[in-house]
C-alpha cells in the first residue's frame, strides 16, 4: 500500500557484522541472540543510533530453538537501540537476510517506513537437539491423562530408543539428499570438473586474504570472542593443497570436497537501510540503492532440476523488470555454497539449450568477467552462516561500488528447498 504519492528509492547506508566462525570452535558457547545482539549493538554504534527508535529490525536464522520463537525482537531489546523498536523474524533458508533486505526495502518505497535493519544469525554450534516424536507422543498422552492411573500408563511404555537424540540435519526432505550430495548431481549434469571447482575456491581464498589485508573489512567486521576477521580464509592455500582433499559426498567419482564446499558456520550480520530524507536528516552517507529484487523455485523433485538453479531462472527474470542485461554489472557476487554451483549456473546461462527450454530466451544470457565476482572473496572463504550470508554479501557489495565509484553489481544466493534470491544494488 503505497503511502504518499510515489515510490521512494531504498538507501544503503552500511553494515556491520561479527567474524564468520568455523562452527564448534570460537563461538562454541554462545547462540543466534548473542551474535545476533552483537551484531545490532555494533551497527546501531557504528551510525549513531544507540537510544534511536528503528521502524522495523526484520531478521533470521534457519538453524534455532523452538523458544527463539520472537529472536529478533528479543536481540533487539538486548541493544542500545530503542526498546520501541519492532522485531520480525523471517526465513528463507540461506537467502534469509537478503529477502528480508528486500521486504524492508518495499516497506521503504512504498513510505510505510523510514529506516530498516535487515539481519541474519545461524550458528552450527548450539543446534536445536530433539527427542524423537514417539517420546513427545507419549508425554502428551501422558499430559492429557484425566486420572492419576491415565497418566502413568503411558510411563510403561518408556524405552531407551525414546533417548536417542535427533540431530538437525541439511537433507532434503523430499529427496533425502544432502546439500552437497544434490551438487555432486548437479556438477556432473553440466560436466564440471574437480579443478575448475578448486580453481574458483583458491580465488575466493586469495580476493578474501588480499581484501583483510588491504583493509577492507575493518568497518564492517566488529571484532568479537577473541576473532578479528573471518577464521576460515587460508592465505597460504594453494591447488596443489585443494587437490589432495578427499570428495567429501561421492567417495567413489565425486569431485566436492572440503576445500571448494563452504565450511559449517556461525556468524551474524546486519545491514541498515533508509529512504533518502532519513539518512540526509541524519548525515548519514548513501553508499548505493537496493533497487530490484527477485525469488524463484524449481521444481527439483518430479522434473529433476538441480537443487541450487533456481537463481539460474531468478536473474533473468529479473533482469527483464529491470530493462538490463547480464553484462550490464561493473560487479557480481554469487554465493558460493559451493564451487561448483556457482560454475553450474554460470554454464547454464551460457547454455543456448538452457535458456531456450527452460529460460524461454531468445539467446543465452552469455558470459560475465571473472575478474569482476566476489571480489572481495566469497562464502568458501568467509564462512557460510546460512541465514546471515545475504546481509553480508549486501553490505560487501555496496561498499566495494561507493569506493570504486562504479554503478551496478548483482547478488544470487541459492538457498535449500530449490529456491533463490537475487537482487540488484545500484548507485
Amino acid at each position: 500500500m503505497l503511502v504518499g504519492s510515489a515510490a521512494r528509492r531504498v538507501a544503503i547506508i552500511g553494515g556491520s557484522r561479527i567474524p564468520f566462525a568455523r562452527g564448534n570452535g570460537a563461538y562454541a558457547d554462545v547462540g543466534n541472540q548473542e551474535m545476533l545482539t552483537a551484531t545490532l549493538q555494533g551497527l546501531a554504534e557504528r551510525y549513531g543510533l544507540v537510544g534511536e527508535r528503528i521502524d522495523e529490525v526484520a531478521a533470521g536464522a534457519v538453524m534455532k530453538h523452538s523458544s527463539q520463537w520472537d529472536l529478533t525482537r528479543e536481540s533487539v531489546l538486548g541493544t542500545g537501540l530503542a526498546h520501541e523498536t519492532p522485531g520480525l523474524d523471517v526465513q528463507r533458508a540461506c537467502g534469509t537476510s537478503l529477502e528480508a533486505a528486500i521486504l524492508l526495502g518495499n516497506k521503504i518505497a512504498l513510505g510505510q517506513i523510514d529506516c530498516a535493519i535487515a539481519a541474519g544469525v545461524d550458528t552450527v554450534s548450539d543446534p536445536p537437539v530433539a527427542f524423537p516424536r514417539s517420546f513427545q507422543q507419549l508425554l502428551l498422552k501422558s499430559y492429557r491423562g484425566r486420572s492419576a492411573m491415565q497418566r502413568f500408563a503411558p510411563w510403561l511404555n518408556l524405552r531407551p530408543r525414546h533417548f536417542k537424540p535427533v540431530l538437525p540435519g541439511v537433507t532434503e526432505p523430499r529427496t533425502g539428499l544432502s546439500m552437497g550430495e544434490s551438487t555432486e548431481l548437479m556438477v556432473k549434469t553440466w560436466g564440471i570438473g574437480r579443478e575448475e571447482q578448486d580453481q574458483l575456491a583458491l580465488e575466493s581464498h586469495q580476493k578474501a586474504a588480499a581484501a583483510y589485508a588491504a583493509g577492507f573489512y575493518r568497518d564492517l567486521v566488529r571484532d568479537y570472542h577473541g576473532l578479528t576477521q573471518d577464521n576460515n580464509v587460508r592465505s597460504d592455500t594453494s591447488l596443489a593443497k585443494l587437490a589432495n582433499l578427499k570428495p567429501a559426498f561421492d567417495p567413489v567419482a565425486g569431485t566436492l570436497t572440503a576445500g571448494n564446499s563452504t565450511p559449517m558456520t556461525d556468524g551474524a550480520s546486519a545491514v541498515l537501510l533508509a529512504s533518502e530524507a532519513w539518512a540526509r536528516a541524519r548525515k548519514l552517507p548513501v553508499l548505493a540503492y537496493l533497487t530490484y529484487g527477485k525469488v524463484a523455485a524449481v521444481d527439483f523433485v518430479d522434473k529433476k532440476e538441480g537443487l541450487l538453479m533456481a537463481p539460474a531462472y531468478a536473474v533473468p527474470r529479473m533482469l527483464a523488470d529491470a530493462h538490463l542485461k547480464l553484462q550490464d554489472f561493473d560487479y557480481y557476487e554469487i554465493h558460493e555454497a559451493f564451487a561448483g554451483q556457482v560454475l553450474c549456473t554460470l554454464k547454464a546461462w551460457n547454455d543456448p539449450d538452457f535458456c531456450r527450454d527452460r529460460l524461454q530466451l531468445p539467446g543465452v544470457l552469455g558470459t560475465i568477467d571473472r575478474g569482476r565476482l566476489n571480489v572481495k572473496g566469497g562464502s568458501l572463504a568467509l564462512g557460510h552462516p546460512f541465514a546471515a550470508t545475504g546481509t553480508r554479501i549486501l553490505a560487501t557489495l555496496a561498499k566495494v561500488l561507493d569506493e570504486s565509484r562504479a554503478r551496478r553489481g548483482l547478488i544470487s544466493i541459492c538457498t535449500a528447498g530449490g529456491m533463490g534470491v537475487t537482487a540488484v544494488v545500484e548507485r
